[in-house]
């Protein structure tokens, strides 16, 4: 049996990454990806049932990587932090969300085609897919919280995705306007000192009758 020729696949995935960015997925050509890629219709055909099926495979691997940080990151045995992890993990920590800028940038092209180009695509809701999932893993380390009294107890997850919506709208935004990465550093800053998670989910300091500021 034959062995399959993968050598022409990075080629057929750089230059549909490169039409799906220029044009979005609905304008995007099957055939200028051909051209681009110096291979036949034939040969793409091959490989992919369709342009989505072609789009799903740029983007698949950024996809795949989201999802595992999402999955590690809530990952944790909540019954053994102590109340102080517990509350600290609402911290808008500077460093913390550099890191999720600085992660997010390296896979710039592929964030963006999720966030801009994918309409028709499966992927046309990410935004919205992105955040029910972080509200589901989030809902836990909320809900922990509230058992041990360490919060508001009328915050549901309804508002708690309005919430987290808001809050990923605003790391969306600069790769949506293109922000270069010293646009991005500053804009970090920015965003740590507009969300105060503490105050607005009621979370307590270690000292009785006094609120904290917090964030997820």
């Amino acid at each position: 049996m034959a062995v399959p020729d993968h050598s022409i696949d990075p080629r057929i995935i750089e230059s549909a990454r490169k039409e799906f960015l220029e044009k979005g997925f609905e304008k995007a050509s099957l055939k200028s990806i051909c051209e681009g890629a110096g291979v036949t219709t034939g040969a793409l055909y091959k490989r992919y049932k369709g342009k989505e099926d072609l789009f799903s495979a740029t983007v698949r691997q950024t996809v795949e990587e989201l999802y595992s940080v999402a999955s590690q990151r809530g990952d944790r045995e909540l019954s053994l932090m102590s109340d102080e992890e517990l509350i600290k993990a609402w911290d808008m920590d500077h460093s913390d969300m550099m890191w999720w800028f600085r992660y997010l940038y390296d896979r710039h092209d592929d964030f963006y085609l999720l966030l801009a180009c994918s309409e028709g695509t499966r992927y046309s809701r990410f935004a919205h897919d992105w955040v029910a999932l972080l509200t589901k893993t989030t809902s836990a380390f909320l809900e922990e919280a509230k058992r041990r009294g360490l919060c508001r107890k009328d915050v549901n997850p309804d508002e708690l995705h309005i919430l987290l919506s808001a809050f990923w709208t605003t790391i969306y935004e600069p790769f949506i306007h293109h922000f270069t990465w010293e646009q991005i550093e500053e804009h970090c800053h920015i965003v740590c000192r507009l969300f105060n998670w503490h105050q607005a989910l009621g979370f307590r300091t270690t000292e009785p009758g006094q609120e904290s500021s917090l964030s997820p």
